[in-house]
């Protein structure tokens, strides 16, 4: 199956400052691909590489299996970071115009238009203007304007920016139909439980070169300590194979139990059910998340 990108050693520089740094990762169809980094770290940067509105000063971008055509461009639907809709134009009618900029019939584009005002609760709004939509109304609508075209690479920039859980769980759900459905998903977020959540694979930059990159559980894996989290009462700091116990973060009766080299956590487990008074609500190797890996990275590379 053909890449929906593949980007070969790419680096971009402005004057002195070198923006993304020989850089190389591919995205695949049929799955939510996430981009990650510090503020300035290259991502935008990459990302308007590959809709070919900067060109990169040295490597190779590949779309759909080769250089970005006007073709290949109807494609692919694109949420900005920077919002651009007419603010003073009905919403229907507004989206009904993109439609047929992507290539739709205006039928056609119409008809997507009320569909996906439908699904994002946004029907009874369709004669508004934009100007008169909420913050949260806004970016529903120009969600549904970057996939009104049904594309096959869907790039989306802090997709989940000014909305509320209901709406985020929406958006959610409309990003992992398009995976279902073979589209190709690139979500640039900062908001890491829903990448943790949602993406297959990863790529963090920081200072324009990767940092991590690879399937999101194998990330988390690789800087797992050797030590699970358990939650309920006992006296962990008794038990054999536990060499220190400390709280977890989390606020309630948890903590992490790091254990003696020798000490799987099956054998854990099975000494705490031979355990008197001992009770737990809960028991995990100590993976931490995506948000304490992005804080480690970007700190240890600062």
């Amino acid at each position: 199956m053909v890449n929906a990108i593949h980007v070969d050693h790419v680096s971009k520089t402005y004057g002195s400052f070198r923006a993304v740094d020989d850089l190389s990762f591919e995205v695949n169809q049929g799955e939510i691909f996430a981009m990650l980094g510090p503020n300035g770290a290259g991502k935008s940067t990459t990302i308007r590489m590959i809709l070919d509105i900067l060109k990169p000063d040295v490597g190779t971008i590949s779309v759909f299996g080769g250089p970005l055509t006007d073709a290949k461009k109807d494609r692919i639907g694109y949420l900005p970071e920077e919002r651009g809709l007419y603010r003073n134009v009905k919403v229907l009618e507004m989206m009904t115009y993109l439609g047929t900029l992507k290539g739709m019939t205006q039928r056609n584009a119409q008809s997507r238009s009320k569909e996906l005002l439908e699904r994002l609760a946004l029907i009874e709004h369709r004669d508004k203007k934009v100007s008169e939509l909420s913050k949260g109304m806004q970016q529903k609508v120009q969600f549904a304007v970057t996939v009104l075209h049904d594309p096959d690479l869907i790039i989306v920039d802090e997709p989940f920016s000014g909305l509320d859980p209901v709406n985020t769980l929406v958006i959610k759900d409309l990003m992992l139909d398009m995976k279902q459905r073979g589209k190709a998903v690139v979500m640039s977020s900062h908001e890491m439980h829903q990448v943790e959540e949602m993406a297959d694979r990863l790529l963090m930059i920081n200072r324009g070169r990767q940092a991590l990159y690879g399937p999101v559980d194998e990330v988390r894996r690789r800087y797992a300590i050797h030590a699970v989290i358990v939650e309920g009462q006992g006296a962990w700091e008794q038990l054999s194979g536990v060499q220190r116990v400390e709280p977890h973060k989390n606020g309630r009766n948890a903590a992490i139990l790091h254990l003696a080299p020798n000490v799987t956590s099956n054998d854990l487990l099975a000494t705490i059910a031979a355990a008197p008074n001992a009770t737990i609500e809960r028991f995990e190797l100590a993976v931490p998340s995506l948000n304490d890996i992005f804080i480690q990275v970007a700190g240890r590379d600062e």
